[in-house]
């Protein structure tokens, strides 16, 4: 019997992060170095390419050039946020028609395009999607194999130990922070608030803090003049999960104005969330979520929350609150990323062909090695573990204990 030649489609979903043009590119590469007759396309847009059958054909000169995307942050197949099980949203976006359902007309043009092999880039929505489409088509008799890469700077599905992109994201957020810090000379009683990524995990801005103090034991003061060290310094890091006592904390922060004329905060975006949707539905206000039904944060703004219960307390005279996740998360892969990727990719292609569902990633639950793992066993939310001595030695360090 003559084996089926394989057609193999690429999409990436979800937000972006510093590792979906190079895995993109990663993938192209091995494809056409292992099995150079096979055709590759891209859904543009991720699931709303595949929805509305939008797709390009990777080109013989894209496949030479495959390399280059290394180079480049973003997604060259293009990103958007569609979760397949949401009917209406995907009707409201006209995405499908009314009556349909998504995950028949997505897996019927998988048919149509005669795709055997599925990768998927994303995170934990992403990847279990494809594992449904995957389910649907093998209940009609199509048989696919679906291989995610496990995507988010959040660092934080089960039970994978460390997400592509997460490590650069990290990097890049030290660097916008290093810039912004200079800002604590432009007044006295300064406050400097760094909103960093992170909804429910606060890995992303721990990661960021430690990379950022990396940043700082590199740098020469003088601190004869107003350049003193403890000025650039972290004075306070708040996560999804640590309990934060504002009246306690206010104490603390107050003293430490007093002493060095400025606070610098390091703040995850989900940090405190809670109380302040409280508040807003106490007051009447509407808190707006997205297709996945998660609060829009930047609807809410966090940093600027926080700003108003600290800044008359620390009697600030200037309050300024900066983000960091657009500048972080559009970055080309680091080197740490890049040679993760690309081992990642080689492993999802090499599992592919072999007719092997599941998302490749480092298993925590097999000492960290590099597994084809069950969709089953992938989900999201995966907390910050925020008893590593890393992370208690710079809370220590920073005064925070």
């Amino acid at each position: 019997m003559t084996k089926v030649k394989d057609k193999i489609a690429i999409l990436t979903s979800g937000g972006i992060a510093p590792c979906l043009s190079s895995s993109i590119g990663r993938l192209i590469f091995k494809y056409n170095e292992i099995i150079p007759e096979a055709e590759i396309i891209g859904y543009l847009h991720g699931y709303k390419g595949l929805l509305t059958g939008k797709s390009i054909v990777i080109s013989d000169e894209v496949r030479r050039n495959a390399e280059k995307l290394y180079a480049f942050g973003g997604s060259v197949l293009g990103n958007s946020r569609v979760k397949l099980s949401n009917v209406e949203d995907c009707v409201k976006k006209g995405y499908i028609k009314e009556g349909e359902n998504p995950l028949q007309v997505a897996a019927e043009q998988l048919q149509k395009d005669g795709i055997t092999i599925l990768h998927t880039i994303g995170g934990d929505d992403t990847n279990t999607t494809a594992a449904d489409l995957a389910t649907y088509l093998k209940e009609h008799n199509y048989k696919l194999t679906v291989v995610g890469l496990p995507k988010t700077v959040d660092n934080d599905v089960f039970p994978i130990s460390q997400t592509l992109g997460a490590w650069t994201a990290a990097e890049q957020g030290a660097i916008f922070f290093k810039n912004v810090s200079n800002e604590n000379t432009t007044s006295s009683r300064q406050l400097i608030i760094h909103e960093v990524m992170g909804r429910n995990c606060g890995w992303l801005t721990a990661a960021t803090a430690w990379e950022y103090r990396k940043l700082l034991k590199e740098m020469e003061f003088v601190p004869e003049i107003l350049l003193e060290k403890k000025r650039w310094d972290i004075d306070a890091i708040y996560l999804p999960e640590m309990p934060i006592d504002i009246e306690a904390e206010t104490k603390r922060l107050v003293q430490i104005m007093d002493e060095k004329d400025s606070v610098n905060i390091f703040l995850s975006e989900g940090a405190g969330v809670e109380d302040i949707i409280r508040e807003m539905e106490a007051n009447g206000e509407e808190v707006i979520r997205d297709a996945f039904g998660h609060v829009r944060l930047d609807e809410i703004n966090p940093g600027q929350w926080f700003a108003k219960q600290f800044a008359a307390k620390l009697s600030a005279e200037k309050v300024l609150v900066q983000k960091s996740g657009y500048f972080a998360r559009s970055a080309a892969p680091g080197e740490r990323d890049l040679e993760l990727i690309i081992e990642h990719a080689d492993f999802g292609v090499l599992n592919a062909l072999e007719g092997k569902s599941g998302v490749i990633g480092l298993d925590e639950d097999a000492d960290n090695k590099l597994s084809c793992i069950d969709f089953p066993r992938i989900k999201g939310g995966k907390p910050f573990d925020t008893t590593q001595s890393w992370f208690q030695e710079m809370l220590k360090e920073i005064g925070q204990q």
